[in-house]
């Protein structure tokens, strides 16, 4: 779930280079908890990226620091609340500059942006491809992962967590 269609195409586009099963949900991050509950329905995902736009004000606005990380937290929350695991969907969540703490904190498997920095558009991606390319009995190499995205820790963090592939021979 992507609050930009054209980041939305480049995940996708990423997604089919990479023979990876994605659906991609076009979705204002003002509405994103009722379209996570709708599309968890639809779709039921082992795995669920919401992203979109995001910043941190230096100087407090209103009742927040942040453009939309409330909205995000918010969709986390709804996510969470259908399914409670985070080994039977995994969530990642978050966009430049996002509160990474609150998202962890509302459920999320991994978040951005620990140092409230830009990530890269394909950095939710990237981590949601390892973790689909994961061994599902086994705990993921988190900072093999995170290094693998253009910002690493910096950009994107997370728990430790099991991949979602079931491992057979031959492949």
């Amino acid at each position: 779930m992507d609050g930009d269609n054209d980041y939305l195409e480049k995940c996708m586009k990423f997604y089919k280079k990479n023979r990876l099963k994605a659906f991609g949900v076009f979705s204002k991050e003002s509405d994103l908890v009722d379209s996570v509950k709708i599309n968890l329905e639809k779709y039921n995902p082992d795995i669920l990226v919401i992203t979109g736009h995001d910043a941190y004000y230096r100087k407090k606005r209103k009742d927040d620091n942040y453009k939309n990380t409330g909205n995000f937290v918010e969709a986390v929350k709804t996510a969470r609340r259908y399914e409670g695991s985070h080994e039977k969907l995994i969530i990642i969540a978050g966009a430049c500059q996002s509160n990474y703490e609150e998202l962890i904190k509302a459920g999320a498997n991994f978040a951005s942006s620990p140092k409230r920095i830009n990530i890269h558009a394909l950095d939710p991606a990237i981590v949601a491809s390892c973790l689909a390319f994961s061994d599902k009995n086994n705990n993921i190499d988190l900072m093999k992962i995170l290094d693998k995205t253009k910002y690493g820790s910096d950009g994107i963090g997370g728990i430790i967590t099991k991949g979602t592939m079931y491992i057979g021979y031959p492949r």
